[in-house]
């Protein structure tokens, strides 16, 4: 099942996705179910949310209550947006990074998020604005010491994210500043829709790439995780309690902007376009302050 949220005339509504060949319909569950919560954010928190979008979502589809709009954010607020660093092989040969023995967390905030079609900001004090594109794994029930053998079981779906990074603050500043090179406004987008778990299948079998301009610019797979979603989960998971909406944006693979020869950094009037199998693609502009 694809869900989205949707901006119409009458407000941020949350759809179910039929994508068709020639078109891509969106069904408007709450008119079919007044009890589903307005947001997909909370449909994950009630205790069978999901079966109960599935179940309005089926009906929807037979009454043809279907609804335009533009597509937002599928989650605007998570709790928490996690993110794990040099996570695929290839990435970590191409910035001559030590491969590392377990997973490199840091984290984003709310203010990061967008969605599909809005804007990229670059600030006035980056000059060195770098795309990634990442899986996002969007969490579906509360988790805390869970085990791999059972993490995916609290996965709810999928989306499609880009961990936009300011290079010259995350590490051309005294100590290296991280966290504020990876969280201005808007270097978070996500989208189009979360694709359910039973939907994707395998995570770590899927096609990821990048284009900057109708250019490729990333084209690999998440076969090359160091580290699969199961371990990441289990490992998150020893510290704190993930809870239905946290964010986990997985890696990104090799050829980024600051890797290159010479660099690629983002500039205003760019277009960013992320996509990966069974997921969708997302894309955004690039502009200014």
């Amino acid at each position: 099942m694809k869900l989205a949220m949707l901006k119409t005339s009458a407000g941020l509504k949350p759809v179910g996705v039929d994508v068709q060949e020639n078109e891509t319909r969106f069904i408007d569950l709450c008119a079919v179910d007044g009890n589903l919560p307005g947001s997909i954010h909370e449909i994950l928190k009630q205790p069978n949310g999901l079966g109960q979008a599935e179940a309005a979502m089926k009906t929807g589809l037979e009454k043809q209550t279907f609804v335009s709009g533009d597509l937002q954010a599928p989650i605007a607020a998570p709790e928490k947006v996690l993110c794990i660093g040099l996570n695929y092989l290839e990435h970590a040969r191409e910035t001559n990074s030590e491969i590392p023995s377990e997973p490199v967390c840091f984290g984003k905030y709310a203010n990061t998020i967008g969605g599909p079609g809005s804007d990229i900001v670059l600030p006035t004090v980056s000059q060195e604005v770098d795309y990634e594109a990442e899986l996002v794994v969007v969490i579906g029930k509360p988790a805390k010491n869970v085990s791999e053998e059972n993490s995916l079981d609290y996965v709810a779906g999928y989306t499609v994210g880009n961990d936009v990074s300011a290079r010259d603050w995350q590490k051309g500043r005294p100590g290296g500043q991280w966290m504020l090179g990876k969280t201005p406004d808007t270097f978070a987008p996500i989208g189009p829709y979360l694709v359910t778990s039973d939907e994707v299948g395998d995570p770590g079998q899927l096609a990821i790439s990048l284009t900057l301009n109708g250019e490729t610019m990333q084209d690999s797979s998440t076969s090359d995780l160091i580290f699969g979603i199961k371990r990441i989960i289990a490992h998150l998971t020893q510290l704190m309690t993930l809870q239905p909406g946290d964010l986990i944006f997985t890696g990104t693979p090799s050829g980024v902007g600051v890797a290159r020869d010479p660099q690629v950094f983002l500039k205003p009037g760019d277009q960013v376009s992320v996509t990966i199998e069974k997921l969708g693609t997302l894309t955004n502009p690039v502009v200014g302050s």
